[in-house]
This record gives structure tokens, sequence and C-alpha cells, in this order.
């Protein structure tokens, strides 16, 4: 091509370029001043070349010039056309097609490198301000389709939606799920269980929220960006929780509740927990990771600060409760309360393992420590409450004591725990968690005991105060064998107590039996050679003992029928104890004087009783047929 082909093709171009930028209001008169500039660049290359003599590396050099003008202008023609598009896309708004939208926002960004790293042309830097000014209206419509998205997209997570992302057995309607203060053997196990995460933001809309974000960062607009999220984010949770029924209580709202309520509050708590961590906590983590990919930072601080609020009000009601008054009924449910802490610990740590979120985690892990502490104070309470029971509930009957019942079944429903109190002594002290357990129950049956044998002296008859503790005693041993609480009492605890209760029973038949047995004995009356004689006892000596067996076994009939031995083998085994020893000795007392009285006036008067009656006799005693006022 000769060079003055080349001048006038160039002029051409610049020229249709200068006609058609006309028709762009926004950016012509910055375009058509650096065109401009090569209107002046060609006419002095032309100046140039005019002379008739010009040397080849002359006509090479000026080709050479040529092109690279070519070029150049191809460029910033190519930039302006870029740009105008990209502005008409970003006057349009992202509303019609939000990828498009995006992407003139990333061709603006190019121009503007484009054109700050050429400032040699004429007018560059107004058109990287225009292009400046362009984005910042991008910026603009972009934070608002941010906060359109995340708001219209972010509602409240009704409860039903959340029940049915739990197990089965885990669901309200779930027969071992009403709230807390179950049993471990009544609880399902956790270990295979699924949890469904809820879908807080639809999935199509993550990845548009993610683009949006990468946009806002890239633009510096990190504190916009955080403040949308976090304000829209961490009120929607927080109605969650709410409307699943979790609610903000202080300690003194705690210590007004009536126990019964306080309670269906505490497993309430506890299955909000697991509801919260499981689902809607995890849940958020899921989708803040994904809207912040590649900006850690951000994202880690966005979510310590969209769930801070939530934890805080869930943790300030299991704090509320583990420093409240403490009393022998709240150790099931801090027990129930610790126990959920524990299982959620794992996640708590996965969840909120990052630098920001430190302080919710070591909240968890504090009230886990104090739940702990609570429930080992609450048994140091329980023990000393045994002890110095004073309730004045008479067991008139002798029978088993509420105390003693009451504890027993306290003790029972520990051993339910039986893995929970392991860990929780380990918390304080890491030896053998199982020999601790065994001190424990040890220390409380002693209690027990020590309280029982003070109660025992309220009885005016001893033999009362032995079937009082036998009673009780046979009670505590015979639950214990039916319990795991033997395991750790171990089997000479066990027969220990039952030699106890032996000697409780032996105790008994010598204070009630013994002073009527000596009735049936005759001082005096002596046998030889295997005959019976009756000299030397007067036959006045053998009715006034008569008399006083009829009175003395009467009175025991009417004072012990009313006298009450619940287990029924004790029972017998007491009944045909006496037995044992009561009709032998009236057999062979009638057998050897019975012919004294029987000869005389009145007999009936003094054999009143046949061995037959006296053991239909026995068989009413300790069965409270008659109540009475009698200690």
């Amino acid at each position: 091509m000769g060079v003055s082909k080349a001048m006038d093709a160039l002029q051409r171009r610049a020229t249709f370029v200068k006609d058609s930028l006309h028709k762009s209001q926004t950016i012509t008169d910055n375009m058509v001043s650096i065109l401009g500039s090569f209107d002046h660049r060609l006419s002095a290359l032309e100046t140039a070349m005019r002379p008739t003599q010009i040397k080849t590396h002359s006509i090479r050099s000026a080709h050479d010039n040529i092109d690279k003008a070519f070029k150049a202008a191809d460029m910033i023609l190519s930039q302006f056309d870029q740009t105008r598009k990209a502005e008409a896309k970003i006057l349009r708004g992202p509303h019609e097609d939000l990828e498009s939208y995006l992407e003139a926002v990333d061709q603006l960004r190019s121009n503007v490198r484009f054109f700050s790293s050429r400032k040699s042309f004429k007018s560059s830097e107004s058109v990287v301000n225009h292009a400046n000014s362009l984005l910042a209206k991008a910026m603009s419509k972009l934070e608002e389709e941010f906060k359109h998205l995340l708001t219209n997209y972010s509602k409240p997570v009704e409860p039903d939606r959340l029940f049915d992302c739990l197990p089965n057995s885990l669901r309200p309607s779930a027969k071992h799920n009403d709230g807390g203060g179950k049993n471990q053997s009544g609880k399902p196990s956790l270990e295979a269980v699924t949890f469904t995460l809820p879908t807080l933001i639809p999935p199509r809309v993550i990845p548009l929220l993610h683009d949006l974000a990468q946009q806002m960062v890239q633009a510096g607009h990190q504190q916009q960006l955080f403040r949308m999220y976090r304000e829209t984010r961490a009120a929607v949770l927080e109605q969650s929780l709410r409307k699943l029924g979790v609610e903000r209580l202080s300690k003194d709202d705690v210590q007004k509740m009536q126990w019964e309520v306080l309670e269906a509050k505490i497993g309430n708590w506890i299955h909000y927990m697991r509801i919260a961590v499981k689902l809607l906590i995890s849940g958020e983590k899921k989708i803040c990771d994904q809207i912040f990919e590649g900006v850690d930072t951000l994202k880690s601080q966005c979510f310590a600060e969209v769930t801070a609020s939530s934890v805080g009000m869930l943790l300030s009601f299991g704090e509320a409760i583990a420093r409240s008054k403490r009393s022998p009924e709240k150790l099931f449910v801090l027990l129930d309360m610790y126990e959920i802490m524990r299982e959620l610990q794992p996640e708590i740590e996965m969840i909120f393992e990052s630098k920001t979120c430190t302080e919710m985690r070591e909240a968890a892990m504090n009230l886990t420590k104090r739940l702990a502490q609570t429930a080992q104070e609450t048994f140091a309470d329980f023990e000393d409450a045994v002890e110095k029971d004073a309730t004045k509930t008479a067991v008139l009957d002798g029978t088993v004591h509420p105390l003693t019942s009451y504890v027993i079944n306290y003790v029972k429903f520990l051993y339910d725990y039986q893995s929970t109190l392991k860990q929780l002594f380990q918390e304080f002290d890491p030896n053998d968690p199982e020999a601790q357990l065994a001190a424990v129950t040890t220390r409380i049956m002693q209690a027990l005991q020590n309280n029982l044998d003070g109660k025992s002296k309220q009885y005016k008859d001893p033999a009362l105060t032995q079937l009082f503790l036998m009673n009780n005693i046979h009670y505590i041993v015979r639950s214990v064998r039916r319990s795991e609480a033997k395991d750790m009492l171990g089997d000479d605890w066990v027969q220990i107590h039952r030699r106890i209760v032996q000697q409780h029973a032996n105790q008994y038949k010598r204070i009630s039996w013994a002073k009527i047995l000596q009735c049936l004995t005759v001082q005096g009356a002596n046998s030889s050679s295997g005959v019976e004689s009756t000299s030397g006892v007067s036959r006045a000596t053998i009715k006034d003992k008569l008399k006083t067996f009829n009175s003395q076994i009467e009175e025991l009939y009417e004072r012990q029928t009313q006298w009450t031995v619940p287990d029924s083998e004790l029972r017998e085994s007491l009944r045909l104890a006496v037995a044992e020893v009561l009709l032998p000795a009236y057999r062979s007392f009638i057998k050897r004087f019975g012919c004294m009285v029987e000869n005389g006036k009145n007999p009936q008067k003094y054999i009143r009783y046949s061995p037959e009656n006296l053991e239909q006799m026995l068989g009413d005693f300790f069965e409270s047929k008659n109540w009475g006022s009698q200690k």
C-alpha cells in the first residue's frame, strides 16, 4: 500500500468513527478529542513524506508507523465501543439480565485500566473519570439488587419445616421426644440419625448473591455488604428461633416460675438447642460460606455477627438455669441440659472454629462446665438434705417412709444417666469416674440410713422402731439389687445390709415376743426320764400364766395388726419366724399344764386359744387392718 493511500484510508476511518460517535451522547467529546490527536499525527507523517527522493528505509519506517497507528486506533475504537455498550447495560439496570450486567461492570473496569495506562492520549483522564462514574452508579444498583434478592428470599423458617428436617425419633410427635427429663434408655441413639439442613435461601439464588458480593468486594464496598447481610440474616435467624418458641429469659424470670412450668421450658430448650445448632446455625454457616466464598475474612465476620444475638439468646436461658437456686429436683434437668451441650459440642467447635467466633464457642463451653458444676453442687446439696431431712411425716404403721422411696427412686433414676455422670465427674477430676459415682451413691445411702435412724426414735414402742428400720433397710437392699446401683455398691454392700435387715427382724422378735414367751415357761417344773411332771407348780400359777399370755397376745394382736410389712416375702418370713417359736412353746405348755385348768371351773377362761387359733391370728399381723394413732 502506498503511503498516500494509507494516509487517506486512516483519515477516512477516523472521520467515520468521529461521525458515528456523535450518536453517543456521553462519551463523544472524549473520543473525538482522542481521535483528534491522530489527525495531528497523520498530518505530521504526511508532511514528512512529501519530498520526491525517499530512501527505502524511510519508506519502511513510514509503513511501520502507519501500522502502529492503525492498531492503536483500532484498540481505542474497540474500547470505546465496549464502553458504550457497557454504559447502555448499566443504565438499564440489573433486573432484566444480571449476568450481562455483571459482565458490563467487568468491562468497565477493564476499560478504566486500559485508559489509565495510556495517559499519553489526550483526554484519557476524562474517559477514566466517566467510566468510574458509571461504575459508581453500577455499584449502587448492585447494592440495591443484592439487598432486594437477600431480603426477598430471606424468610423465617416455620417450625413445621424444621421438624421435617429432624429424624423421626426426634420430632415432637415421636413418643420418645417430649422435652427433657427422660432417662437415657428412653432416648433415641443419635449416632446413626440423619439431620437434613433446611433451605434457608433457594439454591438458584445463592450464585447470584455470590457474584454480586464479589463485585461489591472488588469495588471496595465490603462494609456496605457486611451491614446489609448481617442485618437481614441476623433478624431472620432470630425470628426463626422465636417462631420455634425460644425466648430470652433472665435468672430472675426463671426464679419466679413454678417448677412445672420451668421443667417444661427446660425440656423445650433442649429440643430447641438441637434444632438451632444442627439445623438453623449449621444452615446459616453453609449459605454464608457459599455467598462469601473466596472472601474468608468477611465470611467469618459475617457469620459471627449474624449468629451472635441468637446464640446469646439460647445460652442465656441455660446460664439462668445453671445459676438459679439449686434444688434436688433440678438435678435431672441439669443432667439433661449437660447432655445436650456435650452432644452438640463437636458441631459447636466446628461451626464456630474461626477466631471471630471465639466468644460464642467459649460461651458454649463455659455453659457446659457451669451445668456440670451446678449438677455436682446439687449432688452435695442432696446428700446433705437427705441426712438432715426433718419432715414430720409420721409413718404410724412402721412401713417404708416416703423419704426412703423418694431417695431410692432418685438414685435409680440417676443410674439412667450413668454415662453422663461419669463424663460429668471427669470435668473436674480425671481420676476413675466410676469410683466417684460409687462413692457418691454410698454417701447418699449412708445419709438416708442416718436419717432413718433418727426417725425411728419417734416411736414409743421399741418393737415398732425395729420393724420400721427392718422395712426401710429391706426396701433399700431390694431396690439396689434390682438396679444398676448394685454393680457400683458391690455384693459386699448388699450382703452387709441384708444382715442388718435380719438383725432388725431379730430385735423385733426379741422385744415383741420375749416377754410373752416367758409366760409359757414355769420355774420349778421339771421332767426326768422323758416323763413330764407338774410337781411343784400350783394351779394358781398356771392360771395366772395363761391369763397373762391371753392378755399379752390380745394386746399384741390389737397393736401389730395395725403395723405393716409391705413386702409380702418379708412379711411371711417374719410371721413364720414368730410362729416357729411361739406355737411349739404354746403347744408344749398346754400339753404339760392344760390338764390343771381343764378339770377346773371355766377352763375356756384360761385356755382361750388353740394353737390353730394363734396361727390364724398371726396371719393378720403386719397387714395394717385397723388404722390407729399408736406410736
